[in-house]
């Protein structure tokens, strides 16, 4: 006798799992969160073991469970790719991209033209977040795909798209009132790899320093820059007018590069594989344009 899963069951796990609350998922789903509820009771009566456990007022995945629900999403889309290829009725597809803030105004509107333009029925979230999120995103299945910054040898994880040099960065109008000892940084909240990489070469060369704003944005950088509060470490992809390299000018010590890796979700679906050959093309493109 095989086990067959029910799919709106397996929808409701995917949902609850990505909203962090089935109450939620209930509304979006147009359920009541009681049949949810049920649903989930039945399903782990079904498989034998405990797939949620009870965290405060939400449920959240056992070990069991956060590998049923990877192959839930597989088996969803599946359907919903299946459902579309025939003409059936089916909700609305959906893949998930994530990536830097630096790529928002050049990768990102080139890829999801060229996505939309052969995949006009599917829904495209995106998510900007920090490096290790958008890797721990990756491997637990809630992004299909993701360009990511890592430091030169790290793990093997992704594929490595290009290497960039890391700048310090300042505004045109700033750099003669900026003073160098202790040298006034510009930050990115912790953890940050060019935060990291910023304060290593300092520390290296012995060098003063002191945060003069440290914030969670890309464009909170920038402002802190084009306020003249003081110095960003940042490559030179993506920076805005009238931002401009400073390191030899204030006698900054040298960074290292940064490289770009495309990660991808395992096994991920055919729409998925579409949106990473697309996104790896256009960040190849505007990367290598500069």
């Amino acid at each position: 006798m095989y086990t067959a899963f029910d799919i709106d069951t397996l929808r409701a796990v995917v949902v609850g799992t990505d909203l962090g609350s089935f109450a939620r998922a209930a509304i979006q789903l147009g359920r009541s969160q009681s049949a949810i509820s049920m649903q989930l009771k039945k399903l782990e009566h079904q498989v034998g073991t405990q797939l949620f456990t009870r965290k405060g007022r939400g449920l959240i995945p056992t070990e069991a469970g956060e590998a049923f629900v990877t192959y839930a999403r597989r088996i969803v889309t599946l359907n919903d790719e299946a459902a579309l290829a025939v003409g059936a009725p089916t909700t609305k597809l959906v893949v998930r991209l994530g990536l830097p803030q630096d790529f928002f105004d050049d990768v990102m509107p080139a890829t999801l033209t060229a996505f939309t333009r052969e995949h006009q029925n599917v829904h495209v979230e995106v998510l900007a977040g920090e490096n290790h999120r958008l890797s721990e995103e990756i491997h637990a299945g809630r992004l299909d795909v993701a360009i990511a910054f890592f430091k030169p040898g790290a793990k093997k994880e992704g594929e490595i798209l290009c290497e960039l040099p890391m700048q310090w960065l300042a505004h045109d109008r700033t750099v003669e009132k900026l003073v160098r000892n202790p040298v006034p940084l510009v930050l990115f909240k912790h953890p940050c790899l060019f935060r990291q990489a910023a304060l290593g070469a300092l520390e290296r060369d012995e060098l003063r320093w002191r945060p003069a704003l440290t914030t969670p944005s890309l464009p909170g950088v920038w402002a802190g820059l084009r306020s003249g509060l003081g110095v960003a470490v940042r490559t030179e992809h993506g920076k805005p007018d009238g931002i401009i390299c400073v390191g030899r000018a204030l006698k900054l010590p040298n960074l290292p590069d940064i490289e770009v890796r495309l990660l991808k979700a395992p096994n991920a679906s055919p729409l998925a594989q579409d949106l990473s050959e697309m996104l790896r093309r256009e960040t190849l493109c505007r990367i290598g344009a500069r």
